[in-house]
């Protein structure tokens, strides 16, 4: 049994499992959701969560199997979701290129954001959102009814402590009476510096006035929102844009790395060891050259357990016309007016062991043994 344990559990939770075997993890916890998280990684796929026993068709072979945590910050959990989750939403987007824009904010405001997560993640997403739709809506600027997916990342590739925001934005909007559909410029939305100010000016008004309203408190080390001010205008903030994807194969490429992502997946984590942790990152600054970093196993999982986010909270927000309440009825009206074929999405219906074999070419199910049958599950009282 305990041999199966340790090859099903996957590599952060035998890190995890490991180190509260001999470590005590309170230190390490800042709110009861991370503890949460933590367990449940830890004992993702062992005996702990319970399971059942399979059989296989063809020689009898049977093994455990143990049940997954279903945990949103799990890496192992994630995969078959994320990969459905892509696919239903690849089918409901505009039959046009995407630009991926982000929005960053200033180290400075990283101690507010992390003792205010809930208030601050949610006024980050709605400052972004905002400013692109407004933005997108001046005739000065492109003139058009905007849509877009947002998505809140709070890591770096070193699992530093990086509050941002991805974007996913079709290349073009709907006129203002929805008759006509405006292509975007090729090689961007609209101009990022416009972006980049119109984006600190609204984030910054929503802190002031969350602290005015006391819905959030300011970190030790500021006195008041006049010094946040001026460390936020110290330099100027900054928005990407990348050039658009223009197949939606790489559109699904693209929101499988951003969307239903945690902070690390397990094929990143390289070694566990001599309580040390040693996994890869792509350093950006040096072009996106893949680097390895060590880690204390405490440090290591610190630096996880930093982006653990609220109960409940809901990092994916659907923005102008790509809004949840309206979005068939806006992608039906894009697809008339462009007069395109769309994306049909693959996975609808089918179970995750067959997404599983369409996306890795691996049939979990087929017996280790014999390689003919198949392992299916038994009935409880056999």
């Amino acid at each position: 049994m305990d041999s199966i344990n340790q090859k099903q559990n996957g590599d952060l939770g035998r890190i995890f499992q490991h180190y509260s075997q001999n470590n005590d993890i309170e230190s390490l916890v800042r709110h009861p959701e991370q503890r949460k998280a933590f367990d449940a990684i830890a004992h993702c796929r062992t005996k702990a969560l319970g399971g059942h026993v399979k059989a296989c068709t063809n020689c009898g072979e049977t093994q455990q199997a143990y049940n997954s945590c279903r945990n949103r910050h799990c890496p192992k959990c994630q995969f078959i979701k994320q990969a459905k989750w892509v696919d239903r939403l690849a089918g409901n987007l505009p039959p046009v290129k995407m630009f991926h824009i982000v929005f960053t904010i200033p180290p400075c405001l990283h101690k507010l954001f992390y003792i205010n997560q809930r208030t601050c993640y949610d006024l980050l997403l709605k400052a972004a959102g905002q400013t692109l739709c407004n933005t997108a809506a001046n005739p000065k600027h492109f003139g058009v009814q905007a849509g877009a997916l947002a998505v809140l990342h709070t890591w770096g590739q070193t699992l530093s402590y990086h509050p941002h925001v991805h974007m996913i934005v079709p290349a073009g909007g709907f006129s203002e009476d929805k008759m006509e559909w405006h292509h975007a410029p090729k090689k961007f939305f609209v101009s990022v510096k416009v972006l980049s100010k119109k984006f600190r000016y609204k984030l910054c008004m929503m802190l002031k006035q969350a602290l005015k309203s006391n819905v959030i408190r300011l970190p030790n080390d500021l006195r008041d929102y006049e010094q946040l001010h001026q460390l936020t205008h110290q330099k100027d903030w900054v928005v990407y844009c990348e050039k658009p994807f223009t197949s939606s194969r790489s559109l699904i490429a693209y929101l499988g790395n951003y969307t239903q992502r945690v902070a690390i997946s397990n094929h990143r984590i390289l070694s566990s060891q001599n309580g040390k942790v040693c996994f890869s990152y792509k350093d950006y600054r040096c072009k996106g050259i893949r680097k390895e970093m060590i880690l204390p196993t405490k440090e290591f999982i610190r630096r996880f357990l930093q982006h653990i986010l609220p109960r409940g909270f809901c990092k994916i927000r659907y923005i102008g016309f790509l809004s949840t309440r309206k979005i068939r009825a806006h992608i039906d009206k894009a697809i008339s007016l462009l007069n395109r074929s769309v994306y049909i999405p693959q996975f609808e219906g089918l179970p995750g062991v067959e997404i599983l074999y369409h996306l890795t070419g691996i049939d979990v199910c087929l017996c280790p043994t014999c390689k003919k049958g198949h392992l299916v599950q038994k009935p409880p009282n056999e």
